[in-house]
């Protein structure tokens, strides 16, 4: 494609550009494509800070896929490089593109302009932007998740807290950056849907979660299991299809539960109500139950009034069945399995329990900072001496914490720090933010 002239930036927007960071509205670092394209990136917008990037972008999918992959474009280029260059994480590149293909036919239309866009705007190839959104599928994601809202909170707000574990050693082979240090935060506002932020890394969409302007809140797990199949929405484009469309809890269950493949949870709140639902499902079954649920008192688990959690099990018991031949996870023959390598479910359950004695002991405190602090103590491995071991020891192991975060809804009170090139993100900066403002900008 041919090149036009350079765009020489605007006085203009280092008259606006906010105190904290550096504001760019088209791109001062490429030369700008062919003329048709620059009305493209209208009403988009970067903004540099120390450690991350906050992209804006808006309009049709196609659009808003092309302001990403524009203004992003090198942090993109590095990051398919960098997914495609793991072995782990590609069995082999044809395999995922096979994988792609078969699931394909499912994808909202919408979302697979959206990843066109991204493509255009980047200069990439659309099949490697593909091959990258099955990773997950050959990949670990260790995360949890936890709401809390009503009597469990300082001022009865309703509080959704992520950590979002993955693998810190994905780097391009080119430039030698990792692929958490091009994190983002992504403001999108569709022209026919609603405003959502989502803190991702370049390229992708999502990073299987997000809060979208109606105070809807979404997180998930992945949950390894027999039941799946290709032939529906991968949750990455469910996950989107939810934040772009729901303006309630329900309306959000009804997307996650619909059209399934393989085995994910999720924490699902609404700050409108305060109410929040843990939701299990494979590609045949679906649990949604909420704190009080019997399913969630089922030994070895135990409820919290007004907080529902989860890491990577499944714990409703027929859904648990097709992910583990024990149902126990902290039980006798999960220390063997652990042992002898044959699982990691025990050590989960290790995660699971430390997190859910922090929650009791902060319970009728949790506020946005308790609840990204007790975040980061378990995480440091102050409350388990295995756990300790484990992230002292195992960088790609059960604590990888790519990002972590915290939100109010209600107020949009937001905390979130991000993992960099040598530290877990429970040992970097916060930054606060209010997700109103972000959504008015």
């Amino acid at each position: 494609m041919k090149f036009y002239k350079k765009l020489l930036l605007f006085s203009v927007v280092f008259i606006l550009l906010p105190s904290y960071g550096v504001s760019l509205s088209v791109k001062d670092r490429n030369e700008i494509k062919e003329t048709k394209y620059v009305s493209l990136l209208d009403g988009s917008n970067l903004e540099v800070f120390d450690g991350f990037k906050i992209l804006y972008i808006n309009g049709s999918y196609y659009e808003m896929g092309y302001q990403h992959g524009f203004l992003l474009s090198s942090e993109v280029q590095e990051n398919v490089r960098a997914f495609i260059d793991r072995a782990e994480f590609l069995s082999s590149y044809e395999e995922h593109l096979n994988i792609w293909n078969k699931t394909k036919p499912y994808v909202p239309s919408c979302f697979i302009e959206e990843m066109r866009g991204i493509a255009d705007g980047a200069n990439i190839s659309f099949e490697d932007l593909a091959v990258t959104y099955m990773a997950p599928l050959y990949s670990d994601l260790r995360c949890f998740s936890f709401a809390a809202w009503s009597n469990a909170t300082i001022d009865g707000k309703l509080y959704h807290i992520r950590s979002l574990d993955y693998a810190l050693l994905i780097k391009d082979p080119i430039s030698g950056k990792y692929t958490q240090e091009n994190s983002v935060i992504i403001v999108r506002k569709p022209e026919n849907g609603l405003k959502s932020i989502n803190p991702t890394v370049s390229g992708w969409i999502n990073f299987y979660e997000g809060i979208n302007e109606k105070q809807v809140s979404i997180s998930v797990q992945i949950c390894w299991s027999n039941d799946n199949n290709l032939k529906g929405i991968p949750v990455i484009f469910r996950v989107q299809k939810a934040l772009d469309c729901a303006n309630d809890i329900n309306e959000a269950i009804d997307i996650l539960t619909s059209n399934k493949t393989l085995g994910w949870n999720f924490i699902v709140s609404d700050a409108k109500t305060s109410e929040a639902y843990a939701v299990e499902t494979t590609a045949n079954y679906s649990y949604v139950g909420t704190w009080d649920n019997p399913v969630e008192k089922k030994y070895p688990y135990w409820e919290i009034a007004n907080v529902v959690r989860r890491t990577n099990f499944f714990i409703e018991p027929e859904i648990a069945a097709t992910q583990r031949s024990y149902y126990n996870t902290r039980g006798v023959v999960s220390i063997l399995n652990f042992l002898a390598g044959n699982d990691f479910f025990f050590l989960l359950w290790r995660k699971y329990k430390s997190m859910s004695k922090e929650i009791e002991i902060n319970l009728g405190n949790i506020n946005l900072n308790t609840s990204i602090h007790l975040l980061r103590k378990v995480y440091s491995g102050k409350t388990d001496i295995i756990l300790f071991f484990f992230i002292k020891f195992y960088r790609s192991g059960i604590f990888c914490d790519f990002h972590q975060w915290s939100v109010c809804p209600e107020t949009g009170e937001f905390v979130i720090s991000f993992a960099d090139a040598t530290t877990n993100s429970h040992k970097t900066k916060l930054f606060y933010f209010n997700i109103y403002n972000l959504f008015e900008k």
